[in-house]
């Protein structure tokens, strides 16, 4: 057995006990926090796959800025422990045979490509010039929309954070 194949099931293995425990936490911040710890081992996934500047990315972009936009929201908003449900009819009729599906078609994928030929590291193609050259040229307007529209939704979180008697208590003054 490889390194390389024991670091991949191990990041595997943190990135699905993450996402699990992202699913179970019931406080908004604990799953916040999970992500965080799902998007480091898919950073360390990219790693394995030669992807250093993805992983870079994915650490900086993501787990760093998106993540702290994700808290500061949950914390602007005082999110508290969230209500639980039985859950839905709907989701348990089609989630659990969909689930279930997904999970036989990603096994036996894996088991088909087993011993076929593996990605050697940095054999992948692409430069970070080229990537930079795509996004702040070709690709402008849709990553500067991206980021008013992720603007305009950190305002809708503080519109709908307002209490509705310190709007009033403004309006007597």
């Amino acid at each position: 057995m490889s390194i390389h194949l024991v670091l991949f099931l191990f990041f595997g293995a943190v990135a699905v006990a993450g996402a699990i425990n992202l699913l179970a936490q019931s406080h908004p911040i604990n799953s916040a926090l999970s992500l965080i710890a799902v998007m480091a081992a898919l950073a360390g996934e990219f790693l394995l796959l030669g992807a250093e500047f993805v992983a870079a990315i994915q650490v900086i972009v993501y787990a760093g800025a998106i993540m702290v936009l994700f808290v500061f929201v949950i914390m602007l908003l005082n999110a508290g422990v969230e209500e639980r449900t039985k859950g839905s009819r709907v989701a348990i009729m089609f989630g659990i045979p969909g689930m279930l599906m997904g999970s036989v078609l990603v096994a036996w994928a894996v088991l088909h490509s087993y011993g076929q030929d593996e990605v050697v590291a940095g054999a992948l193609e692409g430069a970070p010039r080229d990537i930079a050259t795509l996004l702040f040229r070709e690709f402008l307007l849709p990553f500067e929309v991206t980021s008013i529209l992720i603007l305009i939704a950190i305002m809708g979180a503080v519109v709908l954070a307002s209490k509705p008697q310190a709007v009033q208590k403004r309006k007597e003054h």
